[in-house]
C-alpha cells in the first residue's frame, strides 16, 4: 500500500493483533475502517464520536495542507478536526475505508481520550510506549 502523504510503501505493523499501515519514510499511519475502533477498545478508552461514520459526519475542514488520496480507492479525503488541545487534523475516505493520521497525531489523540471505568492497569501508557517507538507519536 503507498503512503497517502509522500507515496512510498508503507509496512505493516501489528498491536494487540491490530494490523495498521506504517510508513517509515513520513511516520504515518493508516486506519483501516474499524481498527482506530479496535485500538481504543483494548485500551478501555471512550470512543467518543470517533467512529468512521463520525468522523465522516464532522465539516470538511479547509486547510494548506494537502488534500491526501486515500490508499484503497485513491479518491481525495476528508480533512476533519478531531480532538483538542491540540486538535488533530484527519483525513477519512469519503468512502469509508479508513483514516490516514500524519506522524504524531494518533499518540496526541489518544492522550486526550478518557478512560472507561474498570479500565485496568493505564492500559493507554502502554500503547503510547508502543506508538512512541513505532510510529514516534510524542506526548504533549
Amino acid at each position: 500500500m503507498k503512503c497517502p502523504a509522500c507515496n512510498d510503501s508503507m509496512i505493516v505493523v501489528e498491536h494487540e493483533k491490530i494490523e495498521l499501515d506504517y510508513c517509515a519514510n513520513c511516520s504515518g499511519v493508516w486506519f483501516d475502517t474499524g481498527e482506530l475502533e479496535l485500538l481504543m477498545e483494548k485500551m478501555s478508552l471512550d470512543r467518543a464520536n470517533l467512529s468512521m461514520g463520525g468522523i465522516l459526519a464532522l465539516p470538511d475542514v479547509k486547510s494548506a495542507e494537502k488534500r491526501r488520496r486515500c490508499p484503497i480507492c485513491h479518491r481525495k479525503m476528508k480533512k476533519a478536526v478531531i480532538g483538542r488541545e491540540p486538535e488533530v487534523l484527519a483525513d477519512a475516505c469519503p468512502l469509508g475505508h479508513g483514516l490516514w493520521f500524519d506522524s504524531g497525531e494518533v499518540g496526541q489523540l489518544l492522550t486526550q481520550l478518557p478512560q472507561r471505568a474498570g479500565g485496568g492497569l493505564d492500559p493507554q501508557g502502554s500503547v503510547i510506549t508502543f506508538l512512541g517507538e513505532v510510529f514516534k507519536a510524542r506526548d504533549q
